[in-house]
């Protein structure tokens, strides 16, 4: 079956790109606003850009609102993030933080997550996450400011946290991080399982 986008509207656009480009790894962004109002959200459109120098990818989807997301605002507000990495223990608390809430409240307090201080920056950090990007804003790109159309967000990374756990041989430990992805529709995926092949 093959799909001419131009004859497709835009959630039927949407559901094939996230429906089929799976399993993506979360961005859970902890960020401040400028009334000192800690937000927490998670974003699936999500990788790393650069490893020299270090910089992270993000890409807000256009609500259909026309209106950014608190993160985004935030991060243009401040200049400042933290990129949590959710295990299966935080995929809970995580999910409850996506929902829409008024611009003061904190997700920290919706969703009973535990925070702690960053080190280089003023957004707090979600405690229990195994791994954490501290990061400040280089760009962001509009590609699209229609309904489901998108702006990708450049960060660079700053301090990185890494549970003392999960760091050996100068290595993160895949198979300890559990960290999780997400799917299609309300669909994640695991990471309990691991295979390892070797590169030719």
């Amino acid at each position: 079956m093959f799909f001419d986008v131009t004859e497709l509207a835009n959630q039927e656009k949407y559901h094939l790109l996230n429906g089929g480009v799976t399993p993506r790894p979360i961005a859970w962004i902890s960020t401040r606003s400028r009334n000192n109002i800690d937000n927490l959200a998670p974003y699936s459109f999500f990788t790393v850009a650069s490893c020299n120098p270090p910089v992270l990818l993000y890409t807000q989807v256009t609500q259909r609102s026309g209106i950014d997301k608190d993160t985004l605002q935030n991060l243009l507000e401040t200049g400042e993030c933290v990129v949590n990495i959710a295990n299966s223990d935080l995929l809970e608390k995580m999910n409850l933080t996506s929902a829409s809430l008024d611009r003061a409240a904190s997700e920290f307090d919706f969703a009973e997550v535990e925070q702690c201080p960053s080190q280089t920056v003023a957004p707090a950090s979600v405690k229990a996450s195994p791994v954490r990007y501290e990061c400040t804003l280089r760009e962001v790109i509009s590609i699209s400011d229609l309904p489901t159309g998108g702006s990708v967000v450049l960060l660079d990374v700053q301090c990185i946290y890494v549970r003392d756990d999960l760091y050996t041989n100068h290595k993160i430990n895949q198979q300890l991080i559990d960290s999780v992805g997400k799917m299609g529709g309300d669909a994640f995926s695991l990471t309990s399982a691991n295979v390892e092949i070797k590169r030719p």
